[in-house]
Protein backbone atom coordinates (compact mmCIF):
# COMPACT_ATOMS: atom_id res chain seq x y z
CA UNK A 1 0.00 0.00 0.00
CA UNK A 2 1.72 3.18 -1.14
CA UNK A 3 0.90 6.47 0.55
CA UNK A 4 -0.59 8.33 -2.45
CA UNK A 5 0.63 11.57 -0.95
CA UNK A 6 -0.72 13.61 -3.90
CA UNK A 7 -4.23 12.88 -2.63
CA UNK A 8 -3.46 12.87 1.10
CA UNK A 9 -1.99 16.37 0.77
CA UNK A 10 -5.37 17.59 -0.54
CA UNK A 11 -7.51 15.60 1.91
CA UNK A 12 -5.46 16.31 5.07
CA UNK A 13 -6.71 19.89 5.66
CA UNK A 14 -10.30 18.58 5.82
CA UNK A 15 -9.71 15.71 8.26
CA UNK A 16 -11.72 16.16 11.45
CA UNK A 17 -14.05 18.91 10.22
CA UNK A 18 -17.77 18.66 9.45
CA UNK A 19 -17.47 18.71 5.65
CA UNK A 20 -18.35 15.34 4.09
CA UNK A 21 -15.28 14.04 2.25
CA UNK A 22 -16.32 12.40 -1.03
CA UNK A 23 -13.92 10.28 -3.10
CA UNK A 24 -15.07 9.36 -6.60
CA UNK A 25 -13.47 7.63 -9.58
CA UNK A 26 -13.55 4.49 -11.70
CA UNK A 27 -13.96 1.16 -9.92
CA UNK A 28 -10.74 -0.32 -8.51
CA UNK A 29 -8.78 2.92 -8.83
CA UNK A 30 -7.87 2.81 -5.14
CA UNK A 31 -10.72 4.64 -3.39
CA UNK A 32 -11.03 1.95 -0.67
CA UNK A 33 -7.29 2.17 -0.07
CA UNK A 34 -7.65 5.94 0.39
CA UNK A 35 -10.12 5.24 3.22
CA UNK A 36 -7.48 2.96 4.82
CA UNK A 37 -4.79 5.64 4.41
CA UNK A 38 -7.07 8.19 6.11
CA UNK A 39 -7.64 5.75 8.99
CA UNK A 40 -3.86 5.34 9.36
CA UNK A 41 -3.48 9.12 9.45
CA UNK A 42 -6.19 9.41 12.13
CA UNK A 43 -4.49 6.73 14.25
CA UNK A 44 -1.23 8.69 14.03
CA UNK A 45 -3.18 11.70 15.33
CA UNK A 46 -4.18 9.65 18.39
CA UNK A 47 -7.69 8.65 17.28
CA UNK A 48 -8.67 5.16 18.47
CA UNK A 49 -9.73 2.59 15.84
CA UNK A 50 -12.69 1.94 18.15
CA UNK A 51 -14.12 5.28 16.95
CA UNK A 52 -14.27 4.07 13.33
CA UNK A 53 -17.46 2.73 11.74
CA UNK A 54 -16.77 1.25 8.29
CA UNK A 55 -19.33 -0.16 5.85
CA UNK A 56 -18.62 -1.50 2.34
CA UNK A 57 -21.94 -1.62 0.52
CA UNK A 58 -20.73 -4.14 -2.07
CA UNK A 59 -20.21 -6.68 0.72
CA UNK A 60 -23.26 -9.01 0.81
CA UNK A 61 -23.10 -9.01 4.61
CA UNK A 62 -24.30 -5.39 4.47
CA UNK A 63 -27.21 -6.08 2.10
CA UNK A 64 -29.68 -5.23 4.90
CA UNK A 65 -28.27 -1.67 5.04
CA UNK A 66 -29.05 -0.65 1.45
CA UNK A 67 -31.82 1.79 2.38
CA UNK A 68 -31.35 5.18 4.00
CA UNK A 69 -33.57 4.25 6.98
CA UNK A 70 -31.82 0.96 7.79
CA UNK A 71 -28.35 2.50 7.49
CA UNK A 72 -29.30 5.50 9.60
CA UNK A 73 -30.66 3.30 12.38
CA UNK A 74 -27.59 1.02 12.34
CA UNK A 75 -25.08 3.91 12.49
CA UNK A 76 -26.93 5.63 15.35
CA UNK A 77 -26.95 2.33 17.25
CA UNK A 78 -23.23 1.75 16.77
CA UNK A 79 -22.33 5.40 17.46
CA UNK A 80 -23.91 5.16 20.93
CA UNK A 81 -21.11 2.78 21.91
CA UNK A 82 -18.40 5.29 20.90
CA UNK A 83 -16.95 7.84 23.30
CA UNK A 84 -16.19 11.11 21.52
CA UNK A 85 -16.35 11.74 17.79
CA UNK A 86 -17.39 8.92 15.45
CA UNK A 87 -15.51 8.51 12.16
CA UNK A 88 -17.76 7.10 9.43
CA UNK A 89 -16.38 5.38 6.31
CA UNK A 90 -18.92 4.43 3.63
CA UNK A 91 -17.51 2.57 0.60
CA UNK A 92 -19.50 2.56 -2.70
CA UNK A 93 -22.32 4.59 -1.14
CA UNK A 94 -24.31 4.75 -4.40
CA UNK A 95 -25.60 1.24 -3.65
CA UNK A 96 -27.76 2.71 -0.83
CA UNK A 97 -31.19 4.02 -1.88
CA UNK A 98 -31.64 7.69 -0.83
CA UNK A 99 -28.24 7.68 0.83
CA UNK A 100 -28.09 11.50 0.58
CA UNK A 101 -30.81 11.89 3.23
CA UNK A 102 -29.05 9.46 5.56
CA UNK A 103 -25.62 11.11 5.27
CA UNK A 104 -27.05 14.58 5.77
CA UNK A 105 -29.03 13.50 8.85
CA UNK A 106 -25.96 11.81 10.40
CA UNK A 107 -23.93 14.94 9.75
CA UNK A 108 -26.51 17.03 11.63
CA UNK A 109 -27.38 14.66 14.48
CA UNK A 110 -24.02 13.06 15.34
CA UNK A 111 -20.62 14.34 16.39
CA UNK A 112 -18.98 12.71 13.40
CA UNK A 113 -16.47 12.96 10.56
CA UNK A 114 -17.76 11.38 7.32
CA UNK A 115 -15.83 9.86 4.39
CA UNK A 116 -17.63 8.30 1.42
CA UNK A 117 -16.61 6.76 -1.89
CA UNK A 118 -18.59 6.19 -5.07
CA UNK A 119 -18.08 5.15 -8.70
CA UNK A 120 -20.39 7.60 -10.43
CA UNK A 121 -19.87 11.25 -11.36
CA UNK A 122 -23.57 11.91 -10.73
CA UNK A 123 -23.00 11.08 -7.06
CA UNK A 124 -22.70 14.79 -6.33
CA UNK A 125 -25.39 16.10 -8.61
CA UNK A 126 -28.98 16.87 -7.80
CA UNK A 127 -30.11 15.82 -4.38
CA UNK A 128 -26.78 15.67 -2.58
CA UNK A 129 -25.99 19.24 -3.55
CA UNK A 130 -29.46 20.21 -2.27
CA UNK A 131 -29.15 18.31 1.01
CA UNK A 132 -25.59 19.27 1.85
CA UNK A 133 -25.63 22.78 0.40
CA UNK A 134 -21.89 23.07 -0.14
CA UNK A 135 -21.00 21.07 2.99
CA UNK A 136 -18.94 18.50 1.12
CA UNK A 137 -15.61 18.40 -0.67
CA UNK A 138 -14.85 16.06 -3.58
CA UNK A 139 -11.63 14.30 -4.57
CA UNK A 140 -11.41 12.28 -7.80
CA UNK A 141 -9.13 9.26 -7.34
CA UNK A 142 -7.38 8.16 -10.53
CA UNK A 143 -5.43 4.98 -11.36
CA UNK A 144 -1.70 5.12 -10.62
CA UNK A 145 0.43 7.82 -12.19
CA UNK A 146 3.72 6.70 -13.75
CA UNK A 147 5.55 7.80 -10.57
CA UNK A 148 3.28 5.61 -8.42
CA UNK A 149 3.57 2.73 -10.89
CA UNK A 150 7.37 3.07 -10.82
CA UNK A 151 7.41 2.79 -7.04
CA UNK A 152 5.35 -0.42 -7.03
CA UNK A 153 6.75 -2.06 -10.17
CA UNK A 154 10.26 -1.83 -8.71
CA UNK A 155 9.14 -3.93 -5.75
CA UNK A 156 8.48 -6.67 -8.35
CA UNK A 157 11.38 -5.91 -10.75
CA UNK A 158 13.96 -4.02 -8.63
CA UNK A 159 16.56 -3.95 -11.42
CA UNK A 160 14.29 -2.61 -14.15
CA UNK A 161 15.47 0.63 -15.76
CA UNK A 162 13.09 3.59 -15.96
CA UNK A 163 12.75 2.92 -19.72
CA UNK A 164 11.74 -0.72 -19.05
CA UNK A 165 9.26 0.39 -16.39
CA UNK A 166 7.68 2.86 -18.80
CA UNK A 167 7.36 0.21 -21.52
CA UNK A 168 5.51 -1.97 -19.00
CA UNK A 169 3.32 0.99 -17.99
CA UNK A 170 2.36 1.55 -21.64
CA UNK A 171 0.61 -1.82 -21.79
CA UNK A 172 -0.29 -2.48 -18.13
CA UNK A 173 -1.62 0.93 -17.13
CA UNK A 174 -2.06 2.02 -13.55
CA UNK A 175 -4.78 -0.04 -11.87
CA UNK A 176 -3.41 -0.57 -8.33
CA UNK A 177 -4.30 -4.27 -7.90
CA UNK A 178 -1.91 -5.33 -10.67
CA UNK A 179 0.93 -5.13 -8.15
CA UNK A 180 -0.74 -7.99 -6.22
CA UNK A 181 -0.56 -10.01 -9.45
CA UNK A 182 3.13 -9.06 -9.76
CA UNK A 183 2.22 -7.58 -13.16
CA UNK A 184 2.04 -11.06 -14.72
CA UNK A 185 0.82 -10.50 -18.28
CA UNK A 186 -2.02 -13.03 -18.58
CA UNK A 187 -3.35 -12.51 -15.04
CA UNK A 188 -3.23 -8.73 -15.51
CA UNK A 189 -5.16 -8.94 -18.77
CA UNK A 190 -7.82 -11.13 -17.16
CA UNK A 191 -8.15 -8.79 -14.17
CA UNK A 192 -8.42 -5.64 -16.31
CA UNK A 193 -11.01 -7.29 -18.56
CA UNK A 194 -13.04 -8.18 -15.46
CA UNK A 195 -12.77 -4.59 -14.18
CA UNK A 196 -13.98 -3.31 -17.55
CA UNK A 197 -16.91 -5.76 -17.59
CA UNK A 198 -17.84 -4.76 -14.05
CA UNK A 199 -17.81 -1.04 -14.91
CA UNK A 200 -19.83 -1.65 -18.06
CA UNK A 201 -22.42 -3.87 -16.36
CA UNK A 202 -22.80 -2.27 -12.91
CA UNK A 203 -22.06 1.39 -13.56
CA UNK A 204 -23.35 1.80 -17.10
CA UNK A 205 -25.94 -0.88 -18.01
CA UNK A 206 -27.66 -1.41 -14.63
CA UNK A 207 -27.43 2.17 -13.36
CA UNK A 208 -28.89 3.63 -16.55
CA UNK A 209 -31.23 0.77 -17.51
CA UNK A 210 -29.48 0.34 -20.86
CA UNK A 211 -31.55 -2.07 -22.95
CA UNK A 212 -29.45 -2.26 -26.11
CA UNK A 213 -26.23 -3.68 -24.65
CA UNK A 214 -24.91 -4.67 -28.09
CA UNK A 215 -25.14 -1.04 -29.25
CA UNK A 216 -23.40 0.15 -26.08
CA UNK A 217 -20.55 -2.34 -26.62
CA UNK A 218 -20.04 -1.11 -30.19
CA UNK A 219 -19.99 2.54 -29.07
CA UNK A 220 -17.49 1.75 -26.30
CA UNK A 221 -15.25 -0.18 -28.75
CA UNK A 222 -15.35 2.75 -31.22
CA UNK A 223 -14.51 5.27 -28.50
CA UNK A 224 -11.63 3.09 -27.25
CA UNK A 225 -10.27 2.76 -30.79
CA UNK A 226 -10.45 6.53 -31.27
CA UNK A 227 -9.17 7.89 -27.95
CA UNK A 228 -7.50 11.25 -28.47
CA UNK A 229 -9.12 11.61 -31.90
CA UNK A 230 -11.66 14.32 -32.61
CA UNK A 231 -15.00 12.78 -33.55
CA UNK A 232 -18.67 13.72 -33.39
CA UNK A 233 -21.85 11.82 -32.65
CA UNK A 234 -22.74 12.04 -36.35
CA UNK A 235 -19.46 10.37 -37.39
CA UNK A 236 -20.16 7.55 -34.92
CA UNK A 237 -23.72 7.23 -36.26
CA UNK A 238 -22.29 6.88 -39.79
CA UNK A 239 -19.89 4.20 -38.60
CA UNK A 240 -22.70 2.26 -36.89
CA UNK A 241 -24.81 2.55 -40.03
CA UNK A 242 -21.97 1.05 -42.08
CA UNK A 243 -22.03 -1.85 -39.60
CA UNK A 244 -25.78 -2.29 -40.25
CA UNK A 245 -26.41 -1.03 -36.73
CA UNK A 246 -28.43 2.20 -37.07
CA UNK A 247 -28.72 4.44 -34.01
CA UNK A 248 -29.93 7.96 -33.25
CA UNK A 249 -27.30 10.58 -32.43
CA UNK A 250 -29.07 11.29 -29.12
CA UNK A 251 -28.76 7.62 -28.09
CA UNK A 252 -25.07 7.60 -29.01
CA UNK A 253 -24.42 10.73 -26.93
CA UNK A 254 -26.39 9.34 -23.98
CA UNK A 255 -24.42 6.08 -24.00
CA UNK A 256 -21.09 7.92 -24.12
CA UNK A 257 -22.26 10.19 -21.30
CA UNK A 258 -23.14 7.13 -19.17
CA UNK A 259 -19.57 5.88 -19.69
CA UNK A 260 -18.19 9.28 -18.66
CA UNK A 261 -20.41 9.26 -15.56
CA UNK A 262 -18.86 5.88 -14.68
CA UNK A 263 -15.38 7.45 -15.09
CA UNK A 264 -14.51 5.04 -17.91
CA UNK A 265 -14.02 7.89 -20.40
CA UNK A 266 -13.25 11.60 -20.02
CA UNK A 267 -14.62 14.10 -22.49
CA UNK A 268 -12.34 17.00 -23.50
CA UNK A 269 -13.92 20.00 -25.12
CA UNK A 270 -12.23 22.09 -27.82
CA UNK A 271 -11.44 25.75 -27.22
CA UNK A 272 -11.07 28.48 -29.84
CA UNK A 273 -7.98 30.32 -28.61
CA UNK A 274 -8.71 33.33 -30.82
CA UNK A 275 -12.36 33.79 -29.86
CA UNK A 276 -11.71 32.48 -26.32
CA UNK A 277 -14.79 30.28 -26.38
CA UNK A 278 -15.58 26.58 -26.16
CA UNK A 279 -16.57 24.91 -29.42
CA UNK A 280 -19.83 23.02 -29.37
CA UNK A 281 -18.92 19.97 -31.46
CA UNK A 282 -16.26 17.34 -32.10
CA UNK A 283 -14.87 16.60 -28.66
CA UNK A 284 -12.06 14.20 -27.82
CA UNK A 285 -12.32 11.31 -25.37
CA UNK A 286 -9.65 9.65 -23.25
CA UNK A 287 -9.87 6.46 -21.19
CA UNK A 288 -9.35 6.42 -17.41
CA UNK A 289 -6.77 3.66 -17.66
CA UNK A 290 -4.92 2.79 -20.86
CA UNK A 291 -4.17 -0.70 -19.47
CA UNK A 292 -7.90 -1.48 -19.71
CA UNK A 293 -7.75 -0.48 -23.38
CA UNK A 294 -4.87 -2.88 -24.01
CA UNK A 295 -6.63 -5.73 -22.20
CA UNK A 296 -10.01 -5.25 -23.91
CA UNK A 297 -9.18 -3.71 -27.28
CA UNK A 298 -5.42 -4.21 -27.75
CA UNK A 299 -3.03 -2.20 -29.92
CA UNK A 300 -1.52 0.19 -27.38
CA UNK A 301 1.94 -0.11 -28.94
CA UNK A 302 0.50 0.23 -32.45
CA UNK A 303 -1.37 3.39 -31.37
CA UNK A 304 1.46 4.61 -29.15
CA UNK A 305 1.02 8.27 -30.12
CA UNK A 306 -2.58 8.16 -28.83
CA UNK A 307 -1.59 6.26 -25.68
CA UNK A 308 1.12 8.83 -24.85
CA UNK A 309 -1.52 11.55 -25.23
CA UNK A 310 -3.87 9.63 -22.95
CA UNK A 311 -1.16 9.22 -20.30
CA UNK A 312 -0.29 12.92 -20.35
CA UNK A 313 -3.97 13.94 -20.21
CA UNK A 314 -4.62 11.80 -17.12
CA UNK A 315 -1.50 13.21 -15.45
CA UNK A 316 -2.78 16.75 -16.05
CA UNK A 317 -6.06 15.81 -14.34
CA UNK A 318 -4.21 14.24 -11.39
CA UNK A 319 -2.37 17.51 -10.87
CA UNK A 320 -5.59 19.47 -10.75
CA UNK A 321 -5.63 21.10 -14.20
CA UNK A 322 -8.78 21.83 -16.19
CA UNK A 323 -7.94 20.75 -19.74
CA UNK A 324 -9.24 21.68 -23.20
CA UNK A 325 -8.02 21.00 -26.73
CA UNK A 326 -6.85 24.31 -28.22
CA UNK A 327 -7.63 25.45 -31.74
CA UNK A 328 -5.95 28.44 -33.36
CA UNK A 329 -7.00 28.86 -36.99
CA UNK A 330 -6.31 25.51 -38.63
CA UNK A 331 -3.82 24.43 -35.96
CA UNK A 332 -4.62 22.33 -32.92
CA UNK A 333 -2.77 22.19 -29.61
CA UNK A 334 -3.28 18.91 -27.76
CA UNK A 335 -3.81 20.39 -24.30
CA UNK A 336 -4.49 23.86 -22.94
CA UNK A 337 -4.35 23.57 -19.16
CA UNK A 338 -5.66 25.92 -16.47
CA UNK A 339 -5.15 25.75 -12.71
CA UNK A 340 -5.73 28.59 -10.24
CA UNK A 341 -4.60 31.34 -12.60
CA UNK A 342 -1.76 29.28 -14.10
CA UNK A 343 -1.79 28.25 -17.74
CA UNK A 344 0.19 25.63 -19.58
CA UNK A 345 0.28 24.36 -23.18
CA UNK A 346 1.27 20.75 -23.94
CA UNK A 347 1.82 19.12 -27.33
CA UNK A 348 2.40 15.33 -27.32
CA UNK A 349 4.08 13.25 -30.05
CA UNK A 350 5.78 9.87 -30.28
CA UNK A 351 9.19 10.80 -31.70
CA UNK A 352 10.66 13.88 -33.38
CA UNK A 353 12.22 11.64 -36.00
CA UNK A 354 12.03 13.97 -39.01
CA UNK A 355 12.50 17.71 -39.53
CA UNK A 356 8.94 17.92 -40.77
CA UNK A 357 7.70 16.45 -37.43
CA UNK A 358 9.82 18.93 -35.47
CA UNK A 359 8.36 21.83 -37.48
CA UNK A 360 4.82 20.57 -37.00
CA UNK A 361 4.99 19.93 -33.26
CA UNK A 362 6.83 23.13 -32.36
CA UNK A 363 5.06 25.14 -35.08
CA UNK A 364 1.63 24.84 -33.42
CA UNK A 365 2.82 27.51 -31.01
CA UNK A 366 3.83 30.04 -33.68
CA UNK A 367 0.70 32.14 -33.28
CA UNK A 368 0.45 31.90 -29.46
CA UNK A 369 1.93 35.17 -28.23
CA UNK A 370 1.52 34.86 -24.45
CA UNK A 371 4.32 33.97 -22.03
CA UNK A 372 2.80 30.89 -20.44
CA UNK A 373 4.94 27.70 -20.51
CA UNK A 374 4.76 25.69 -23.73
CA UNK A 375 5.86 22.06 -23.92
CA UNK A 376 6.47 19.42 -26.56
CA UNK A 377 6.49 15.99 -24.85
CA UNK A 378 7.87 12.92 -26.69
CA UNK A 379 9.79 9.66 -26.15
CA UNK A 380 13.03 11.21 -27.49
CA UNK A 381 16.00 11.09 -25.12
CA UNK A 382 17.67 14.22 -26.57
CA UNK A 383 16.48 17.70 -25.55
CA UNK A 384 15.39 19.61 -28.67
CA UNK A 385 13.98 22.70 -26.92
CA UNK A 386 13.86 25.78 -29.16
CA UNK A 387 12.52 29.34 -29.29
CA UNK A 388 11.44 29.27 -25.65
CA UNK A 389 9.41 26.07 -26.18
CA UNK A 390 10.48 23.32 -23.79
CA UNK A 391 10.99 19.80 -25.09
CA UNK A 392 10.73 17.04 -22.47
CA UNK A 393 11.10 13.29 -22.52
CA UNK A 394 7.74 11.90 -21.40
CA UNK A 395 9.19 10.03 -18.41
CA UNK A 396 10.89 13.20 -17.13
CA UNK A 397 7.69 15.17 -17.70
CA UNK A 398 5.55 12.68 -15.80
CA UNK A 399 7.92 12.38 -12.81
CA UNK A 400 8.75 16.09 -12.46
CA UNK A 401 7.50 17.63 -9.20
CA UNK A 402 6.38 20.81 -10.95
CA UNK A 403 6.12 22.22 -14.46
CA UNK A 404 6.95 25.84 -15.09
Amino acid sequence: MIKRETYMRRIRPFIGNDLVKVMTGIRRSGKSVMLELIKEELKEMGISAGQFISVNFEDMRNAHLLTAGALHEEILRRAKEIEGKAYLFFDEIQEVADWERCVNSLRISLDCDIYITGSNAKLLSGELATYLGGRYVEFVIYPFSFSEFLELYRTVEPNASEQQCFRKYLVSGGMPYLANLRYAEEASRQYLTDVFNSVQLKDVVKRNNVRDVDLLERIVAYTMANIGTVFSASSLVKFLKSEQRPAAAETVLNYIRYCCDAYLFYQVKREDLQGKQLLSSNEKYYIADHGIREAVFGGNMRDINLILENIVYMELLRRGYTVTVGRYGDREIDFVCHRRGEKLYVQVAYLLAAEETVRREFGVYDLIRDNFPKYVVTMDEIDMSQNGIKHRNIRDFLTADEWS
